[in-house]
């Protein structure tokens, strides 16, 4: 961003959110299995950005290299150069952190070994272990006029070294380390301590027992990152062609695409990373290299070496039972009553599959339609889905096989799903669905009754274990009716032109917010708009804003990533603030907030305006129309900005800083005090709800049952 600008550029303000995950890794407050973790999830989003962001730009810059950012005016080609410049300074900053990590861990018991550190019955059980255990799984190759460049998995770890001979040219020499089902990627030596070495490691120092009569001239540790923008638009005008085979066919595709990135071990020798540049056709600004490892994976089998060690984790949190639902009354009885929320992950997940599964078995339910964007592995929502089925009822899946990364798993449960009678349908031409939408149709003797659920995250029990989201549970007739046209148009292949209660993109979210920003520039100093989203990069809504903070309008926004509105510059920005927390849980959930006192509108969505989101996926705003779930709603955003733990500031410079907290001020970080909220909340619950009375005739039936 240049000096006094209001937009920041949507790929450097990744950067920095990805920055401020690092910088948990580097809080020493933070337990220190958990600083590591923080480390894998840095990595793994850098993975993600290059695969999918360096990708696509890549590709733009071959296509259209004039193409300019429209809040920054970067060419792809400038944005890639200061992609890789920021990248390269953050990397410095890993390998610290990693450092002190690993530093620290060894004084607890915990000892991150390389082979030259071994000696004694430490380094012959490691010879041992090499040449029966790992050697005989090794395929080493070299690469030469006979023997081709081999093609190398995105993201696995190779060895890399130079080969000579007298009387040859030096010859490159590669090596995989992938680890898996024949070998583990963690060594652990004998004895009482933790004492343990990466495998890769191991390979690289016996590399010389490999090739023969070659000596070694060098060698190293390295990985390629490759591009994983792929798109099934066209494939989806080939009406002969079923969508899921032309996903099938993509993703097949995906894991050949050309490299973006080459990650190499410190140290490696330059003759090694030349060669390889050169086969995978990259500059060298895409080279990269790092002290610690190239892959985090391994520290899930540290995880469960150390878990006894309970200081070097986070305290153990379980998600409590809400109090808003009645563990002993029936879903639908309640929702016919009042509205409830869940906040996750600090409410159990089970209340909402409580009324999936009761849905499933109740004789009165004629049918349920439901849209999946991420599905657990084991989801117990198919189950319950195809249970449903299997019991005659209409039941209606939208699935969505193009969730970036999630394809594989969502291809396999619409064909299990299909096989039990499931109406599988795939989405739209040119658009996504990534709304969270169910929708239950019961029927009794007072006629047709809606039951709806919207949410702000996706239908998955492990992540709703780690990020925060909200879901709604309503029997509200209007929403009923606005989901039931949201399915109706899903199923003709069509969207929805207009709606009465809910904001449904791609035609009538956008245009709605717009006017509701509208109604509070009308209102000057006096208005508010409060915004929580992942991700802020839609123009039109970022020009909206400024011009609303043009007239007063007081903005506070709580954007977890991407933010390419830069606040508090005067004249233009000075009435909006950003915010940023970073903390234990992923935050994902989205509320919208217009105006103040009795004229204030809350929605919770799935969608963050992102032009992705508002013009290009179908989408579901949801309002909250009970009292008690807008108040609770509007204290959780609150209660958001009043962070001074995990929360940073944006300056406006567009730096991030941790919010200043006075010497005397309490800390009060909002993912703790939620939890111990619900924890407070279950417990008043539980006196509050008892299980009823068994009558006579109950308690007879099941004397005589047993």
């Amino acid at each position: 961003m240049t000096e006094n600008s209001v937009y920041d550029n949507r790929e450097l303000s990744w950067l920095k959110f990805n920055r401020r995950v690092l910088e948990e890794a580097e809080d020493r407050t933070v337990p220190l299995f958990e600083r590591l973790r923080f480390i894998s999830i840095f990595s793994s989003n850098l993975d993600e950005f290059f695969m999918v962001r360096v990708g696509t730009l890549r590709d733009t810059l071959l296509l259209t290299p004039n193409k300019k950012d429209n809040k920054t005016a970067m060419t792809p080609e400038k944005m890639l150069d200061a992609i890789c410049d920021r990248v390269r300074e953050t990397l410095p900053a890993k390998d610290a952190a990693y450092d002190d990590i690993i530093e620290r861990l060894a004084v607890r018991g915990a000892h991150l070994l390389k082979p030259s550190e071994l000696h004694g019955e430490d380094k012959a059980f490691m010879k041992h272990h090499f040449e029966r255990e790992i050697m005989p799984l090794l395929s080493p190759g070299v690469i030469d006029k006979n023997h081709p460049f081999p093609f190398l998995k995105n993201r696995s770890v190779y060895i890399g070294v130079m080969l000579r001979k007298s009387d040859e040219k030096k010859k490159l020499g590669i090596i995989s380390a992938e680890t898996g089902k024949d070998f583990p990627r963690v060594i652990f030596l004998p004895g009482d301590e933790i004492r343990f070495l990466l495998v890769e490691d191991v390979i690289l120092h016996y590399a010389d027992k490999l090739f023969g009569s070659y000596s070694l001239d060098g060698r190293c540790l390295f990985r390629v990152t490759r591009n994983a923008d792929i798109s099934a638009e066209e494939a989806l005008f080939d009406h002969d062609m079923d969508f899921r085979h032309v996903m099938e066919e993509l993703v097949r595709k995906r894991k050949k695409l050309m490299p973006v990135r080459a990650e190499f071990s410190a140290g490696a020798p330059q003759e090694i990373v030349n060669r390889l540049l050169e086969y995978f056709e990259l500059d060298k600004k895409y080279a990269f290299t790092q002290r610690c490892p190239l892959d985090f994976e391994f520290i899930s089998l540290l995880g469960k070496k150390l878990e006894k060690s309970t200081e070097l984790f986070f305290t153990a949190l379980s998600p409590q039972q809400s109090a808003m639902v009645n563990p002993y009354e029936s879903m639908f009885t309640q929702l016919s009553q009042r509205d409830i929320l869940l906040s996750y992950p600090y409410e159990k997940f089970k209340s909402f599959l409580r009324l999936l599964n009761e849905a499933a078995d109740d004789p009165y339910v004629s049918s349920i339609k439901i849209t999946l964007y991420r599905v657990a592995r084991d989801s117990e929502i198919v189950s319950a889905l195809i249970r449903a089925a299997e019991s005659g009822k209409s039941v209606l899946a939208l699935v969505e096989l193009r969730a970036r990364f999630d394809e594989e798993n969502n291809i396999d449960w619409s064909k299990k799903m299909e096989e039990a009678g499931v109406k599988i349908i795939y989405g739209l031409d040119h658009l996504k669905v990534h709304s969270k939408l169910l929708l239950i149709t019961r029927k009794t003797g007072n006629g047709i009754k809606y039951f709806t659920q919207i949410g702000t995250g996706n239908y998955n029990e492990n992540t709703a274990k780690l990020y925060t989201d909200l879901t709604l549970m309503t029997s509200d007739k209007d929403i009923g009716a606005d989901a039931s046209l949201v399915f109706n148009a899903l199923a003709l292949g069509n969207t929805v032109e207009s709606s009465n209660v809910l904001l449904v993109a791609p035609r009538c979210l956008k245009s709605r917010i717009v006017e509701m920003i509208d109604i509070e520039i009308a209102f000057g100093s006096e208005g508010y708009i409060g915004l929580k989203l992942n991700s802020l990069t839609d123009r039109d809504l970022i020009d909206k804003l400024i011009a609303a903070s043009c007239k007063g309008v007081k903005i506070d926004l709580i954007i977890r990533g991407i933010c390419c509105l830069v606040a508090g510059i005067e004249g233009k920005t000075e009435n909006i603030t950003v915010t940023s927390v970073v903390g234990r849980f992923l935050e994902h959930s989205r509320i919208y907030i217009f105006g103040k006192g009795e004229r204030r509108k809350t929605y919770i969505s799935s969608a963050d305006f992102m032009t992705r989101n508002t013009e290009r996926r179908v989408e579901v705003a949801a309002p909250l129309k009970d009292p008690a779930v807008a108040d609770r709603v509007y204290g959780i955003f609150n209660d958001m900005l009043k962070d001074n733990v995990k929360a940073r500031v944006q300056c406006s410079d567009g730096i991030y800083r941790r919010k200043h907290r006075a010497p005397d001020e309490p800390e009060f970080e909002a993912h703790k005090e939620f939890y111990l909220r619900a924890y407070q909340a279950a417990e008043q619950a539980e006196k509050q709800y008892k299980p009823p009375k068994k009558s006579l005739f109950r308690r007879i039936k099941e004397y005589f049952a047993k």
